[in-house]
């Protein structure tokens, strides 16, 4: 098999040739242009030392991004390509980086520092595959096996147990038994890894065409205790409801799965559940309810996101989501839906809308979606015909209400309140005459 490069690697690649050194692909790519996939990035190894690149790559613009661990940055038309010397990694003194490195003209013993077989191959035109860990092998059989010595890999940096669950899931892979077992063994290293980098991981597992997947081996891993232990209250957590036939976790799984690719939204069906085991009871029937659940599970979900280093506004989105979708208007009139609609953001009614789908979707059998598309409906009305639903969108505003005799203050703010909630029962007296007219009423 040959591997069809951009023109702008293949440059790279035979500069370092024409200069008498080896140059590969390596990793991530090698192994997505085997599956048929089209690389993100282009990583390239050699036996150049970095002052030997920056030689070779002087009428180039070069970043010297870590010339202490053998890696320069190239651009060639603003694309950026990392070609890193061979290397033997060092003692790794905090399961995350090595202490030091050793360059080396051998590219297996490079190829031996790497996390899994399947990243472990590099590749040119010239020699074709270098495969010493037979990754193509186990790509063909579809599983994800330790570079060597499993429980070595994971404790010289203990992110890779992570990563291997999110090859996995993205691969659609099983993870090896031996592999598998030396993740579990070594799983509270997680506890040494900064919460940024294990979001990173966990953004990568839930963007993935069925997280579901990678949610219950971190799960069955028993990882969860190390990166949201909350998760594991509703394994197994009976619902005991007419309208449910899976406990909390599968059902969350199963919305988790259907909703569409999306960070916020994902984030919000993982979690749109987590409070009902907080909030179980049981009525005179034996019928279970969880009243309350969508605003225990939107504060439990703040706290997690907060821990696990999420942006502000992700966490105000995935929060207003899970606060929301419980949400039934059997009877939407046009003041009842303006409220929805300031209360969710116009920004998120998609997101919103999908995961209601999503969680009709988890339930038991046949679906009725009747409620939530007459809900839809009065929204695209009411936004088509761009009614009013703030007070920025009046006709008028504090300097006219100042000019009607109203002194600055306090006052101003109330008056402009009262005539939102006048505007959102009835549109139609939103023009600057008829408010200044109720203004006039009021001051009477």
């Amino acid at each position: 098999m040959r591997i069809v490069m951009p023109e702008k690697v293949q440059e790279i690649l035979k500069q370092l040739k024409k200069h008498g050194f080896k140059g590969y692909i390596v990793g991530g790519c090698v192994r997505d242009a085997f599956l048929g996939r089209t690389p993100e990035d282009w990583d390239i190894t050699t036996d150049a030392t970095p002052e030997e690149i920056l030689t070779i790559f002087k009428d180039f613009k070069v970043i010297p991004t870590g010339l202490e661990h053998g890696t320069v940055t190239i651009l060639i038309d603003k694309e950026a390509f990392e070609v890193t010397t061979f290397r033997i990694d060092g003692e790794y003194v905090d399961n995350r980086r090595p202490k030091d490195v050793e360059f080396t003209k051998n590219i297996e013993k490079d190829l031996h520092r790497r996390d899994f077989t399947i990243n472990a191959m590099a590749y040119n035109d010239e020699e074709g595959f270098i495969d010493p860990f037979e990754g193509k092998e186990d790509i063909e059989n579809k599983r994800i096996v330790a570079v060597g010595q499993a429980t070595h890999r994971f404790e010289e940096d203990a992110l890779r147990i992570m990563r291997g669950v999110r090859f996995a899931t993205q691969l659609n892979f099983d993870i090896e038994e031996s592999t598998y077992n030396a993740m579990y063994e070594r799983r509270s290293l997680l506890k040494n890894i900064s919460k940024e980098r294990i979001q990173i991981e966990l953004n990568k597992i839930l963007l993935t065409p069925k997280p579901s997947r990678g949610i219950k081996i971190l799960t069955d891993l028993k990882l969860m205790e190390y990166i949201i232990p909350e998760v594991n209250d509703m394994v197994g957590f009976e619902q005991k409801n007419p309208h449910h036939d899976k406990d909390v976790f599968n059902h969350t799984m199963a919305v988790l799965d259907e909703t569409k690719v999306d960070l916020s939204l994902r984030l919000a069906a993982l979690f749109h559940d987590i409070g009902k085991p907080h909030t179980f009871s049981i009525d005179e029937n034996g019928v279970g309810h969880f009243y309350g659940h969508e605003d225990v599970g939107s504060e439990m979900a703040g706290k997690i996101l907060r821990r696990l280093r999420y942006d502000n506004r992700t966490i105000k989105k995935v929060k207003t989501l899970i606060k929301e979708h419980m949400i039934v208007l059997l009877k939407p009139t046009q003041k009842a839906t303006k409220r929805f609609i300031n209360r969710v953001g116009q920004e998120n009614l998609d997101l919103f809308f999908d995961l209601q789908k999503s969680d009709i979707k988890g339930t038991k059998e046949p679906y009725c979606f009747e409620y939530v598309e007459k809900l839809q409906k009065e929204v695209r009305k009411i936004l088509v015909e761009k009614q009013p639903l703030k007070i920025k969108d009046m006709k008028i505003d504090g300097k006219d209400i100042i000019n009607l005799g109203v002194p600055q203050g306090k006052q101003i703010g109330i008056i402009l309140k009262e005539l939102s909630e006048k505007v959102l029962d009835d549109p139609t007296i939103n023009t600057r005459d008829k408010l200044i007219e109720e203004v006039k009423q009021m001051m009477v």
